[in-house]
């Protein structure tokens, strides 16, 4: 579904981003590991848009998408959650909600799986998004990305400052998301069963490039666990 080829990015002089080639295959969980300040948040905003690339190749579904801007690409079917969540903290809920629907015509109703899959927000649909807890402005953050019905949803360490009993529930979104079959997802995770738990495919990155790859269930025969330990 989305495919990356030998991208190259820069942030002035520095090298950030070396030949990274990454596959996103529907019905897969494919997780980007690596120690902090390898470039795996460089690289989902270089996914989005959000930053330019040097060099290297980005398609989805076939079609390059490597020349559309974030607006365009989440048109094109791409859902994204920020490290850090970023939602709109004096919105209520409901209006976070209808904001990943912004391109669409202001009639179209928020999808009511989204309440099934986080119940919390229907209960909260009138509160300002501040108001919530992390959690629970994480959860809002997914289900604000998958408002459109994304054909490639990316995560960035969605189990970041959560409490372990909704970093089980979302881990189990996640999985229930892929399992469907008509949603590829990348997900950068620094806990590591987590992210082993998840993934189907998995790549490690250091100094900017992918140093490894392989299929989830090898994670801790081939000491992925090791690579990433800070």
């Amino acid at each position: 579904m989305l495919n990356i080829e030998n991208v190259n990015q820069y942030y002035g002089g520095s090298h950030i981003l070396r030949d990274v080639s990454l596959q996103a295959t529907l019905g897969k969980v494919t997780v980007v590991l690596g120690r902090n300040g390898v470039g795996k948040t460089t690289l989902l905003k270089s996914m989005m848009g959000l930053v330019p690339i040097k060099t290297g190749t980005m398609s989805l579904a076939g079609k390059p998408i490597h020349g559309y801007s974030p607006y365009e690409r989440a048109r094109a079917g791409i859902g994204f959650v920020p490290q850090g969540r970023e939602i709109f903290a004096r919105l209520t809920v409901e209006e976070n909600l209808r904001m990943g629907l912004a391109y669409k015509p202001a009639s179209t109703p928020i999808p009511p799986e989204l309440f099934e899959l986080f119940p919390v927000l229907k209960q909260m649909l009138s509160r300002r998004g501040g108001d919530l807890s992390g959690g629970q402005q994480q959860q809002l953050a997914i289900a604000r990305a998958l408002a459109a019905q994304p054909r490639v949803l990316i995560l960035d360490e969605p189990t970041e400052g959560i409490q372990p009993s909704i970093i089980k529930d979302i881990g189990r979104v996640i999985r229930m998301l892929a399992d469907r079959g008509t949603m590829a997802i990348v997900l950068v995770e620094q806990y590591y069963d987590f992210a082993q738990e998840l993934a189907d495919n998995y790549v490690v990155m250091e100094r900017g490039a992918v140093i490894a790859r392989g299929l989830g269930k090898d994670m801790e025969a081939n000491g992925v666990r090791g690579m990433v330990a800070i």
